[in-house]
């Protein structure tokens, strides 16, 4: 069975300024996959025709199935109908059914219709024309030169509802249903990159399907499993017998798939161990209690927290001792374990939690930018504290020392 190439194309410069993201890429490629259909490539262009014009023969010559977003509104520099007439030579028209719609949505508004509204309705001859539901500007399907164009509005309900309805049951045809790509994602702390690779290198030398993927990101290592079948069941078959394999090497640092995160994974076990949980924050500010409490269900483990900022609200408010501050110093281990002891005996929790550090861009003690203490302290007496030394800006720092204390809880609450 041939093997199709797609590729998603988006138009406009708001794109590649910024302004807004590229979701409809994103889930057009997720869609796709669930279709059988393997996306290529992913291109922006911005709002020029010789620049979309040669995008699209790029497209053209290496892609089986092009998906267009954007470039078809009313406006000058909606071009996407003019640049892919440069290449396919087909006359635009203006197609009534559409027109008729743009006429009756103005009049129902008591507003006048401004001439380039026309342009919306312009499709191209011989096109399949896709009703938009939603919207003004109608989707189209073409077949140039063996290769299957679709254009589609940029604005994502409408992008949508015209792939739901019209563009995947055709795709569907086309390709003979190539089958169901599927992805899942296993989410690891407390290892890098290269350590879970070397655990795994027998696997991932003789992948085929699932293909396993590696990848470093903020919150940890993530393993990318992808695998294609002719249903959802063999599927999901494979993958579960491959993520079997993996967590039988490395099982001892997994804490979630896909969604889920180290914060829910630390309010399921703490609410398993019935404990409660409290934190006292200098460097991260909140930043760790307000993870915590995003996760729906919290409050049944959270005492709350206490920012600690200021070494004044360390002592007075906290409890650390002023000897320990003059002596020792804010930023250092005895200082983050009265911290972590204190909080957890004035919100009468189960365990306490402490943060403090440097987070730049100058130090403030004797202890270097980056440098952060963790300590963990519960009422039975156990006590752990940690000291890092963390890269990137002050807010970059912050980040990470929060998400490195739920690392830290989830290895503790699953001993």
């Amino acid at each position: 069975m041939k093997q199709f190439k797609a590729e998603i194309i988006a138009v406009g410069t708001e794109l590649l300024l910024g302004q807004i993201a590229n979701t409809n890429a994103q889930w057009l490629s997720q869609h796709l996959a669930l279709h059988g259909i393997n996306v290529y490539n992913h291109a922006v262009v911005g709002d020029n025709l010789k620049r979309v014009e040669d995008t699209f023969k790029q497209a053209q010559d290496r892609s089986d199935i092009i998906i267009v977003t954007g470039g078809l509104g009313p406006t000058d520099d909606d071009l996407t109908r003019e640049a892919f007439q440069k290449i396919a030579n087909l006359k635009i028209i203006e197609h009534t059914p559409a027109m008729m719609k743009i006429r009756s949505y103005f009049e129902k508004q008591k507003t006048i219709m401004t001439p380039n509204n026309k342009k919306q309705a312009r499709v191209f001859e011989g096109a399949q024309v896709l009703e938009n539901k939603v919207g003004m500007a109608p989707g189209m399907i073409i077949t140039h030169k063996q290769k299957t164009w679709v254009f589609l509005p940029g604005v994502p309900k409408e992008m949508k509802q015209l792939a739901t309805d019209e563009v995947f049951p055709y795709l569907k045809r086309v390709t003979g249903h190539a089958g169901i790509i599927k992805s899942t994602v296993l989410k690891f702390a407390g290892i890098g990159e290269s350590k879970l690779e070397h655990e795994l290198r027998a696997l991932i030398n003789a992948q085929s399907n699932p293909t396993i993927a590696p990848l470093a990101q903020d919150d940890g290592v993530v393993i990318r499993l992808t695998a294609k079948e002719d249903s959802s069941y063999k599927v999901d078959e494979l993958l579960n017998h491959t993520k079997k394999q993996i967590l039988d090497r490395v099982g001892s640092y997994f804490y979630g798939s896909d969604d889920q995160t180290m914060e829910q994974q630390v309010v399921t076990l703490l609410k398993e161990q019935n404990r409660k949980i409290a934190a006292a924050e200098s460097i991260t500010g909140g930043k760790f209690t307000d993870k915590l409490i995003s996760v729906e269900g919290a409050s049944q483990v959270c005492r709350g927290g206490i920012v600690c900022y200021d070494n004044k609200v360390k002592q007075n408010i906290v409890g650390v001792t002023r000897e320990t501050i003059e002596n020792k110093g804010p930023v250092s281990e005895a200082c983050a374990v009265e911290l972590a002891a204190a909080i957890n005996d004035k919100l009468d929790s189960s365990i306490g939690i402490s943060f403090t550090g440097e987070a730049g861009p100058t130090s403030a003690s004797d202890q270097p930018v980056g440098t952060v203490y963790i300590a963990i302290c519960t009422e039975a007496g156990y006590k752990q504290v940690n000291r890092f030394t963390f890269q990137g800006d002050r807010n970059s720092i912050r980040d990470k020392a929060a998400l490195k204390g739920f690392e830290l809880l989830l290895k503790y609450l699953k001993s």
